[in-house]
């Protein structure tokens, strides 16, 4: 996609408005933020009832399971709703709408990845700060100030990444049909094949090696650790069967990754979306 000179005014505009576009859709059809609100609280009070009579030191550096299960259902909500934000995409090339936004005299095509991108960036905020109130009102803690800051840096990273893969296969595959079954595929297994349920140290050796390869454990972990009020990015966050894993570490990777991510579609960006 490449960009022409234009007014950051004007890409402003363009983006607002396809933004608001889908917020409309959602303001119609709010099924979506709901079953992405209610499906993590329904895990966090049915596995922490589950787990709540677990033994002293089950998990270590915790004080319950539901302590430990809040990180993974906010990174694995935010991981659902960025997996999903290529639907509307590709609907709309289903239903022609792309292809009257790809002959209007936009300023530049940007404002249509951007705007996906700050839809689901926005849902996912709403969604995990709902999960976190409704830990801290089951008394599995709140992270101080600093924490925060990992836990929204770290789901920003995580939707970006997750978002510019799920674009990319709105545009390579053929229909919605094929999209919704790969997501089918693929969430339930990334989420049991991370540290969101259950530390490595509980896994077999070869899904303990997966977990710690997995992005959403890069996620997950700070995130985890954030919830420590003597937060520090120089923590160890990740016992890895290759090693530990500070804080940083683990952000630094989620980093690397999410750049890779935009490298490799922007090719794909520029032939479609020109």
């Amino acid at each position: 996609m490449e960009l022409q000179p234009y007014n950051l005014f004007f890409l402003y505009q363009e983006t607002f408005a396809l933004t608001k576009r889908l917020f409309i859709q959602l303001k119609r059809r709010p099924s979506t933020l709901l079953a992405g609100i209610l499906q993590p609280i329904i895990w966090l009070f049915l596995f922490g009832a589950l787990f709540s009579k677990a033994p002293e030191g089950f998990l270590p550096g915790v004080d319950s399971y539901g302590n430990f299960l809040g990180a993974g259902l906010i990174v694995f909500t935010a991981f659902s709703g960025a997996l999903n934000s290529g639907l509307p995409l590709m609907f709309d090339r289903e239903f022609g709408f792309l292809n009257r936004l790809l002959v209007a005299p936009l300023t530049s095509r940007l404002s249509i990845v951007l705007s996906s991108f700050f839809y689901i960036t926005i849902l996912s905020f709403v969604q995990s700060i709902v999960i976190m109130i409704v830990s801290y009102i089951l008394g599995y803690g709140w992270p101080n100030l600093y924490g925060l800051g990992i836990v929204f840096t770290t789901l920003i990273l995580l939707v970006l990444f997750v978002t510019s893969i799920s674009l990319c296969l709105a545009f390579v595959l053929p229909g919605h049909i094929e999209l919704i079954a790969l997501i089918f595929v693929i969430n339930l297994p990334l989420l049991f094949a991370s540290t969101a349920l259950a530390p490595i140290s509980f896994m077999p050796n070869w899904l303990g090696w997966l977990a710690s390869l997995n992005p959403l454990t890069f996620a997950i972990e700070p995130i985890r650790t954030a919830y420590t009020q003597t937060m520090d990015l120089e923590l160890v966050a990740l016992h890895a069967p290759y090693g530990d894993l500070t804080c940083k570490s683990c952000i630094s990777i989620l980093f690397s990754l999410t750049v890779f991510s935009l490298i490799i579609i922007r090719p794909l960006l520029n032939r479609k979306l020109n």
